[in-house]
């Protein structure tokens, strides 16, 4: 019995996407060879609303292994507004779920992050077969070891700390690199510490300042006339950390201050005197070919979600699990973020070596 397989990319855009659909669809084609269709549906969860889908072709899936982005497009459909009946009076699950039968769809491979999987498990309440793969250069899903996009990014980070490293010391200047990351300091932990940041300060671990000035002034006393500081976006500081969401955004609006490393950076440089800059790479985290690790993990999962339409095991979420791909139920991921806990190795491994925490 054949299958007719849907895929779509949502969210964030991130190395590995083009990678992950390429390994589903051949081994899809190598499992059921002219008995397998693919229906590719564009730009997310959206396409599935609107119903802009295409048939896609063997040719469509190759070549694009090394590619970056996603040839599905993707966008943001945040979940809390999927049960939500806005202005234009749409039903967003009634929709999908009719788009989905109309495609003829046997089920439908979800690739993205948290929201993502937390729409997928709401599709699956709703009766549709569904599979998640897990991509987020944040690497905050639960239930899996990594994500496929996060070494790239880390990749793209450390470098732009290890580039960050020669203006800073040719100018004797402390840096703020202001890194990806709302909620979990996973990408800004791993590159502070491949790119040899001096302080590396997360979401999950409130900053003092005081803390973060003596660790420059102690790295001037001996002689070291630059400073590196790994800030992911979403950190704060012991005061804010007592606020609500709302509250810390009142609080830093009232001061004109956009972002923490704005903050930061201010701080710094009236306490201490010395001159400091804010690097921003943004989306560049996000960009490019993935790396060698991201294709091959991406393969893994591609290939591991082909093996579970095979088996008609669906309402599941692929992960990496101490290095064996496996599956968890939708229902017990969905909603759940991995964030970095206070007993992680990687933060001792920091600490071991003299580097603030903030």
């Amino acid at each position: 019995m054949g299958r007719r397989v849907g895929i779509l990319t949502a969210g964030g855009d991130c190395p590995g996407l083009n990678a992950t659909i390429r390994g589903a669809a051949k081994a899809l084609y190598q499992k059921f060879g002219e008995d397998v269709e693919i229906v590719g549906i564009r730009n997310g969860y959206a396409g599935l609303i609107s119903g802009d889908a295409q048939e896609m072709k063997q040719s469509d899936f190759s070549g694009i292994l090394t590619t970056g982005g996603t040839i599905l497009g993707t966008q943001r459909t945040p979940f809390k507004m999927m049960q939500v009946v806005e202005d234009d009076g749409i039903d967003k699950v009634a929709r999908m779920k009719k788009t989905y039968h109309k495609l003829g769809l046997d089920c439908l491979l979800c690739l993205g992050g948290n929201g993502t999987h937390k729409t997928a498990n709401l599709l699956r309440s709703e009766g549709l077969n569904v599979i998640g793969l897990p991509k987020t250069i944040d690497n905050d899903i639960w239930g899996t070891d990594v994500t496929f996009g996060f070494h790239t990014a880390v990749d793209i980070a450390t470098e732009v700390i290890d580039r960050i490293h020669t203006t800073a010391s040719s100018h004797r200047r402390v840096m703020v690199i202001e890194l990806m990351g709302n909620k979990a300091g996973w990408l800004t932990l791993y590159s502070g510490i491949a790119g040899g940041a001096d302080i590396i300060l997360i979401p999950e671990q409130p900053y003092d300042i005081g803390n973060v000035v003596k660790a420059i002034d102690r790295r001037n006393e001996k002689g070291r006339t630059f400073s590196i500081l790994a800030v992911a976006e979403g950190a704060y500081d012991v005061q804010e950390a007592k606020m609500k969401k709302k509250e810390r955004a009142a609080y830093r609006a009232e001061r004109g201050l956009k972002t923490a490393t704005t903050r930061i950076a201010a701080d710094i440089e009236r306490i201490t005197g010395f001159e400091t800059r804010i690097a921003v790479p943004g989306h560049i985290q996000r960009g490019g070919s993935p790396s060698a690790y991201d294709r091959v993990l991406a393969t893994q999962f591609g290939t591991y979600a082909a093996k579970l339409v095979e088996e008609e095991h669906y309402g599941v979420a692929v992960a990496m699990v101490n290095g064996e791909v496996v599956d968890h139920p939708l229902e017990e991921i969905a909603g759940k973020s991995k964030l970095v806990p206070a007993d992680c190795p990687m933060l001792e491994v920091a600490r071991s070596m003299g580097v603030s925490l903030g």
